[in-house]
This record gives C-alpha cells, structure tokens and sequence, in this order.
C-alpha cells in the first residue's frame, strides 16, 4: 500500500501547486468573511482619539449600531455623542457587494442630511485619518485578492494578500492585508495611495470572542505616514441580538436622532 499513499501525496501536492495565488488569496478572505456570519446586529461604544504630528490629542465619543444583511453588505449608524462641536454629528452607511455603496452624514450645524458621492468617499471621515471608504464593510466583490506569502507577525502566523478595488473612485492603487490564520481576522492593512505611496496602516488588536467564530477587535489604530497623525479607535464592549428596529436605519431619520 505505501506506493498508493506516496502516488496520493503527490497528487494532493500538485493540487495545492496547481491553485494560482489569486484563487488562494479569494479562498482565505472568503472563510474569513463566511466565519463573520450570523451576528444579526449589534451596538457598541467607541473612544475615538486623534493624535496630531506634535503629539496633542482630542477625543470623541461614538455609539455605532450595525446591522448584518443577508445577500447584501452590512448597515451601520454611527452616531457621535461628545464633544459639544460635534455632537449629534451621524454617519449612515448601506455596504453593496457589487454596487457604490450609500453613505450620509448629517451635519447638525446645518441641520442637514448630505449624501456621499462617489468621488468624494477617499476624502477623511470628520476629520479622522480614516477615509469614508474605510468604514465600509469590506464586501467581497470590491477588491481582487492575490495570495503573497505566509509570514510571522507579532508572533503569529499570518497571510498576506494583496488586494485592488474593482469599485470606482477609491483612494488606493491597491492595499496589503495580514489575517490571522488561528481566528481568520484581519490583522494589519497597509494602504498605497494613487500614486503608489504606502501612506497609511491600519493595526487591529486586542480581539475578544462573542461566541463561535464571531470576534470583535477592541483597538483599531490608523497611522497616516506622511501627515504624522493618528487615530484610534477604542471599543468598551459589543452587544449583539439587541433588536434593532428597521427604522433607525432611514436617512430620513438621522435629523431625528
């Protein structure tokens, strides 16, 4: 039997062999996004803390309720409760898989609901290092993925895949993305800028377990290498089945909130 069992082996090689790098970079993002599944909605309170070139400091404070759509991208409502000049500022977000998504930010200095266009979704988020298409879920028909390499980082083993936005009008050539082997989360995303330039790096940390394969990151950092500014996100807890009404989720309704 051991000629059978080497002949089998071999074959099984060739297979892996045989499967290009794009076929295995779609592969991992797509157990990755399949495992993200079944969470319904959920709530959660975040800290978000802008950091300047010197070093200075200014905090916010958002409550995001998000909402899981099957057959479709995710709905979230970001929702931004302090400081006084920002308040009641909201942020509306329909993620589509293979259509623009639909963004809206009211801004209640001018009482006043604005859609996003397209061309203006590389532009920052209220003043943040993160760009409105950052805030996005990231569905699997926006991007083509190529399987790079198997790397160590921060001493867990990682795959690293490049991905291209297929959508129009985004703000990078393409981005390169670190997710975790163990957990199938994303650990790191370094992005490059249309003319090429690796200028900013998303560093996700701290995950917690809300059961099954459902995690949840509790810091996020974007680092903006060419300006020096930052901006972190920091989650205090998620709370997920907390039955969001359908509602809440109309632009109609963000100069309500």
């Amino acid at each position: 039997m051991r000629p059978l069992i080497i002949i089998l082996l071999c074959l099984s090689l060739l297979n892996v062999a045989a499967q290009t790098a794009e076929e295995k970079g779609l592969l991992i993002v797509q157990e990755a996004d399949k495992r993200d599944t079944g969470w319904v909605d959920s709530k959660a309170n975040l800290q978000m803390i802008l950091t300047n070139k010197q070093g200075q400091k200014s905090e916010r404070s958002i409550r995001i309720v998000s909402q899981e759509v099957i057959g479709d991208g995710d709905k979230s409502l970001s929702i931004f409760n302090s400081p006084k000049d920002i308040k009641g500022t909201a942020f509306l977000s329909y993620t589509h898989s293979l259509k623009p998504d639909d963004q809206w930010l009211y801004l209640p200095a001018l009482k006043r609901v604005k859609r996003i266009a397209s061309a203006n979704k590389s532009g920052p988020f209220v003043g943040s290092e993160f760009a409105f298409e950052d805030l996005t879920a990231a569905e699997l028909g926006k991007y083509s993925y190529e399987w790079l390499e198997e790397i160590t980082l921060d001493g867990l083993k990682v795959d690293k895949i490049k991905q291209i936005p297929l959508y129009k009008r985004s703000g990078y050539t393409y981005l390169i993305a670190y997710i975790d082997k163990d957990i199938n989360q994303f650990r790191k995303v370094e992005f490059f800028n249309r003319g090429g330039a690796h200028f900013k790096t998303l560093t996700i940390s701290e995950f917690e377990n809300y059961g099954g394969t459902i995690y949840r990151p509790m810091l996020q950092q974007m680092d903006n290498h060419l300006t020096g500014k930052s901006t972190m996100l920091l989650a205090e807890v998620y709370e997920f089945g907390v039955e969001l009404n359908e509602n809440e989720f109309k632009s109609s309704a963000l100069s309500q909130l």
